[in-house]
C-alpha cells in the first residue's frame, strides 16, 4: 500500500480492526537502562546531589569540595567507620558519636536502582534511627554496591552476614528537606544527602 495514500487516509481496501493497544509502562523504557544510569537518574529524581569519581584522589578531592562548599571544617561530624575515618585522617574533623553532629560521614549499604534509594544498615549507623541522625549525610560508596532493588540488597545482606543478621536495616529514598514525605516513607526524615561514587568496576 502506498504509505501516502495510507497517511492521507484514501486506502481503498476495508480498515481491520486495529488490535488494542497496550499502555506503555513508565518504567518500561527506565528498566531498559543500565544499572547505574537507573540508579543515577533516580537518585537525582530523589534530590540526591551525586559526584561521580573514578578513582580516590577525585573523591579526596570532592569531599574537600564539598566540607568548603558548606563551611564544615573543624566540626562535630558523626562517623561510625574507622576505615572511613582513616581513609580521610587528613581532614580537619571531629569524629563523634554525637547527635547534634554538623553530619554524618559513612558508606552505605547498597544503592538502589529501581527507587534511587540508599540502604543503611546497623554496620553503617550502628542502632541510630533516622530522626537522631543530621540532616546532610556525604555517603561514600562504589559502582559495585548499585543492585536492582531492595529485596536485592536484603538477599546480600543475610548471605553475608550468616552468623548474624545486622540490624536497624533503613532505606533512604527523600534527599530534600524541603519536600513533604509520602506515606511510603514510614514517617522517616528526609535528608540533605552527596553521595561520593567511586568506579569500581
Amino acid at each position: 500500500m502506498n504509505i501516502f495514500k495510507k497517511f492521507l487516509g484514501l486506502t481503498t481496501t476495508p480498515n481491520k480492526p486495529e488490535a488494542p493497544k497496550q499502555s506503555a509502562s513508565p518504567y518500561m523504557r527506565q528498566s531498559q537502562m543500565p544499572l547505574d544510569e537507573r540508579f543515577m537518574t533516580n537518585f537525582k529524581q530523589n534530590g540526591g546531589k551525586f559526584l561521580y569519581c573514578e578513582n580516590l584522589d577525585e573523591i579526596i578531592s570532592n569531599f574537600k569540595s564539598i566540607i568548603d562548599e558548606n563551611d564544615w571544617s573543624d566540626t562535630n561530624i558523626q562517623c561510625y567507620d574507622k576505615n572511613l575515618q582513616e581513609k580521610f585522617k587528613n581532614f580537619p574533623l571531629k569524629y563523634s558519636k554525637d547527635i547534634e553532629a554538623t553530619f554524618l560521614f559513612s558508606t552505605c549499604q547498597n544503592l538502589i536502582a529501581d527507587d534511587g534509594s540508599v540502604m543503611f544498615c546497623s554496620n553503617q549507623i550502628n542502632e541510630r534511627k533516622l530522626n537522631e541522625l543530621p540532616d546532610y549525610f556525604v555517603i561514600f560508596a562504589t559502582t559495585s554496591q548499585i543492585v536492582n532493588n531492595i529485596g536485592e540488597s536484603l538477599r546480600g545482606i543475610k548471605m553475608n552476614n550468616q552468623r548474624q543478621l545486622p540490624t536497624n536495616i533503613i532505606s533512604l529514598k527523600h534527599f530534600d528537606t524541603n519536600h513533604e514525605n509520602d506515606f511510603m516513607s514510614y514517617g522517616s526524615s528526609a535528608k540533605n544527602l552527596y553521595l561520593l561514587l567511586l568506579e569500581d568496576l
